[in-house]
């Protein structure tokens, strides 16, 4: 089976299930080539990335070190780490290939926010990621200062680095929501006065997601990750009634031009 174009599988637009398919799997393969080189890119950047990720345990303690307990550990961390990398560097090329992928359902006024769709994801997830860098030195220090004075630590690069890692992915994941909630308005699934009237619900249901999300489920991070969402959800309610009132004035004025 091999790829169809999409712009001439079908004069009418229509596709049918093995041309989706071969559609599918056309972009799937970019994707995963997109992050096979971003990996790359991450195993030769792994030492930078490494002593960035550092930085917030040797705000606390500069001469702070990671330990292995297993030779082998060595090798598996920087790959991981690597993978991770590949997928960040790779976002953008994965969410246009997801983009195009249902760009068919769309009506024409709604392609045009294909650029608007992936530069907010991109920057959503980017500002969470960097707002859990952030949050970590004090959540470390918190969660040091539990054991007391008579407590030492010594932590090992597997799991300090899963730590960062998931923590700046469970944040970037978590900023994506605001997206998702502006698109179902768009596309007419949900109205911003029915996100509106569920705000107090949402709240838990976001401090809940958030508990469930960070690795370290201390409160610090916590807060740090529930308060901006919150805000973005009703940021998001924002921009959905914004669209909705600008769509409302403009089928007003085409109805008015039309009326004899």
């Amino acid at each position: 089976m091999s790829a169809v174009p999409r712009e001439v599988a079908d004069e009418s637009g229509r596709m049918t299930i093995w041309e989706h398919l071969a559609e599918l799997r056309s972009r799937l393969i970019k994707s995963i080539l997109a992050v096979a080189v971003g990996g790359v890119m991450g195993w030769i950047l792994y030492p930078t990335v490494l002593s960035l990720l550092l930085g917030p345990y040797r705000q606390i303690k500069p001469d702070a070190q990671l330990f292995v307990t297993d030779p082998i550990e060595l090798f598996t961390v920087r790959l991981q780490v690597s993978a991770y990398i590949g997928i960040a560097f790779a976002m953008p090329v994965i969410l246009w290939q997801l983009w195009r992928f249902v760009t068919p359902a769309l009506y024409p006024h709604e392609k045009r926010y294909a650029i608007p769709f992936v530069a907010s994801s991109l920057l959503l997830f980017a500002f969470g990621a960097a707002l859990a860098y952030w949050s970590l030195t004090p959540a470390l220090e918190f969660l040091l200062g539990l054991g007391g004075d008579n407590v030492g630590e010594i932590f090992t690069q597997e799991k300090y680095l899963t730590l960062t890692t998931y923590m700046m992915l469970a944040f970037g994941a978590g900023f994506e929501a605001p997206v998702l909630l502006v698109a179902l308005q768009m596309i007419g699934v949900l109205k911003p006065g029915q996100l509106l009237r569920f705000w107090r619900m949402a709240i838990v249901i976001i401090a809940i997601v958030a508990a469930v999300i960070t690795p370290s489920g201390d409160p610090i991070t916590m807060m740090a990750l529930v308060t901006p969402m919150v805000l973005l959800y009703f940021g998001s309610i924002g921009i959905g009634a914004l669209f909705h009132w600008r769509k409302g004035r403009k089928q007003s004025q085409v109805a008015g031009a039309a009326a004899p």
